[in-house]
């Protein structure tokens, strides 16, 4: 078995921060095996609750990882968290901003380095009061196409529970369970070689998310309201 990814003094303050946090859920994880114990990934999930990323991060350490995490520029910015979320390799995302590329860039590097990179692809919390994933930016796409890592499709499902997002509201007790599911990392070898161009970035992003919602379906065991009605894409 591999070795503990080593994280350092910023890794272990989010840890001493984050574990108690998820404390609050029993936690489930279904085949983290899938995560790879060494080299590059980029990890895929859906977002439903601002406690997301404390459980996220709990959930790839305790696979023995590190995650890097694309969070909004504005995170950054909150006291002792914002710290937190620097030091320990988190990429912050400028979108809409001249700076919004330099993002794509720490991210790509990252990568390179070897790391996992936890990526939210609709950018913040689904404001679906069913909790289903809403339309995705493409950077998910392009970081998927440019780098051949594997790309890990996970559903997490609970913490809205917890913390909803969308209603605000905030329901620790009775105890919720919160779970994490892996899917098979996605083949994308067909679409490495085209051009990149906008609408083969939003097929490639669609399939990504796809296999995001194939996991959260498998723990929900309901069907997202397109899917029922036979629509063939969600907005």
């Amino acid at each position: 078995m591999a070795d503990r990814e080593k994280g350092g003094f910023w890794v272990g303050a989010a840890a001493v921060m984050f574990y108690p946090l998820t404390a609050m859920g029993r936690s489930v994880y279904r085949n983290a095996d899938r995560i790879p114990r060494s080299g590059p990934a980029l990890l895929v999930m859906n977002h439903v609750s601002h406690l997301d990323p404390a459980v996220d991060a709990v959930f790839v350490h305790r696979n023995k990882r590190v995650p890097r995490f694309m969070a909004k520029d504005s995170l950054f910015r909150i006291p002792v968290f914002g710290k937190i979320l620097g030091g320990s390799g988190g990429i912050p995302v400028y979108r809409g901003s001249s700076d919004a590329n330099e993002s794509l860039r720490a991210a790509h590097q990252t990568l390179r380095d070897g790391k996992i990179v936890l990526i939210y692809p609709e950018g913040t919390i689904t404001k679906d009061p069913q909790g289903w994933p809403k339309r995705s930016y493409t950077g998910v796409a392009r970081l998927a196409l440019e780098n051949d890592v594997p790309v890990i499709p996970i559903a997490r499902w609970g913490t809205q529970e917890i913390w909803n997002g969308y209603t605000k509201k905030f329901r620790p007790l009775p105890r919720k369970t919160v779970v994490h599911s892996v899917g098979e990392p996605i083949d994308l070898s067909a679409y490495r070689e085209k051009e990149r161009t906008q609408p083969l970035l939003r097929e490639v992003t669609e399939l990504i998310m796809d296999r995001v919602l194939e996991q959260l379906v498998e723990i929900r065991g309901e069907q997202p309201p397109s899917r029922v009605d036979g629509a063939e894409g969600r907005a």
